[in-house]
């Protein structure tokens, strides 16, 4: 695989990832070392451990993963953007529960949700005969960097627009859950 186009799928694959992050951003407040650490590693390392797996799995998994993945990435993604609504809708500031997308299961849940299309991409590479090493970490690269931009705007945007803005990050992750699920049931 040519370098031009492993960066092109690297950052394919690190495109759920930015929006997620820019999500996630907007709830981080004040947005500091630790949180952005944590989400672009583990985005990251999701992204690169993906492929491998996929690659390893080989052709004896790829018609069971491939059939529910997208619902996998769905259902995630709609738990988590509806939480983030419900939070920001939520009247009395003081009793308001947010939850830090950079801790715990909601942390696993993005990482996983947002790397599940890099486990088919390494069972392609699998199939094309493709050594996984390099595309792996070249994956995992580009998503932490692509995680970290995408912080950093979303956080900056909801500085600046409020809770209006954690809305609309919650009806992002879930428009894009349901992306991926329309597109792996085939509709787009």
């Amino acid at each position: 695989m040519d370098l031009l186009s492993l960066l092109a799928l690297a950052l394919a694959l690190a495109m759920d990832a930015f929006a997620v992050a820019m999500a996630a951003g907007v709830t981080i407040r004040p947005l500091s070392f630790r949180p952005c650490f944590r989400l672009s590693f583990h985005f990251g390392l999701f992204q690169a451990l993906m492929p491998i797996v996929g690659w390893l799995a080989g052709l004896s998994l790829r018609s069971f993963v491939h059939s529910v993945s997208h619902w996998i990435a769905f259902g995630l993604l709609a738990a988590i953007g509806s939480h983030m609504i419900v939070a920001a809708l939520q009247a009395d500031q003081e009793e308001r529960t947010s939850v830090d997308p950079s801790k715990g299961l909601t942390m696993v849940g993005l990482s996983l949700a947002t790397s599940i299309d890099a486990l088919a991409v390494g069972l392609s590479l699998a199939l094309l005969g493709v050594n996984i090493w390099i595309p792996a970490l070249v994956i995992g690269l580009v998503a932490s960097l692509a995680t970290l931009l995408g912080l950093f705007l979303g956080n900056r945007a909801g500085r600046i627009w409020g809770d209006k803005v954690e809305i609309a990050g919650g009806i992002v992750l879930i428009l894009i859950g349901l992306r991926i699920l329309l597109s792996g049931l085939h509709v787009l």
